[in-house]
């Protein structure tokens, strides 16, 4: 699954929260070692102008995201609804800035930055909401600015499970939807990635994860 983000109805609390709090230091253990992650993150590196501006949504510790970008000289924010995940990336990667909100809440100005990762930070979000988030972050980029986006490629919506030994709601889309979903929302995809991976965790179990780049249009 991925970092953290998302939260129940209005009264309810966040369940991501919850989860992503009892995790903490398990999850970025679990997925250090995800190969088209770190594919992903080289690209967009290679990608960026110097010095750019980057939202990371789902920031979880600020591994391996806010930091790769941070030690190569960009202006990282990083948004995660778990406060134990948020402090755990302020004190690790202390050259991003980070913020526990959900990003629903977050006041986004219009073409604020050059690039919007969302690693995995979609799926306990409901479909419609996850529609909304993806062109309300679309409108944060400059033109022609940058969306990397990963999800575990599924159908389901509102689908109870369990990640690492959590109870979560997980809602999502196929890969052809999803890549589908982001081209609405203004982006030109310009490259794709499937890989299945296996959390490091006893209660890892292989998950199918796809990854979308592209330029808002």
């Amino acid at each position: 699954m991925g970092d953290s983000q998302g939260r129940a109805g209005e009264g309810h609390g966040s369940p991501a929260a919850a989860v992503f709090d009892a995790l903490g230091a398990e999850y970025e253990r679990a997925f250090a070692a995800s190969a088209a992650h770190r594919e992903s993150l080289d690209r967009l590196l290679a990608d960026l102008a110097p010095g750019s501006r980057v939202l990371d949504v789902g920031s979880g510790t600020g591994r391996p995201t806010a930091q790769t970008l941070a030690e190569a000289g960009h202006r990282v924010l990083g948004v995660d609804v778990s406060p134990v995940m948020t402090a755990l990336a302020a004190r690790r990667v202390p050259g991003a800035e980070f913020r526990c909100a959900d990003i629903r809440d977050l006041p986004l100005a219009e073409g604020e930055f050059d690039a919007v990762c969302v690693y995995f930070s979609l799926l306990q979000l409901e479909r419609g909401e996850q529609i909304e988030l993806l062109e309300r972050l679309v409108r944060s980029l400059r033109p022609g600015g940058l969306l990397v986006a990963a999800t575990v490629p599924v159908d389901v919506a509102g689908v109870d499970a369990v990640f690492m030994g959590q109870p979560v709601r997980v809602s999502s889309f196929g890969a052809e939807e999803f890549t589908a979903l982001i081209a609405r929302a203004g982006v030109a995809v310009e490259w794709t990635h499937s890989a299945l991976f296996t959390p490091d965790h006893p209660a890892g179990a292989p998950e199918p994860h796809v990854f979308a780049h592209g330029r808002r249009i």
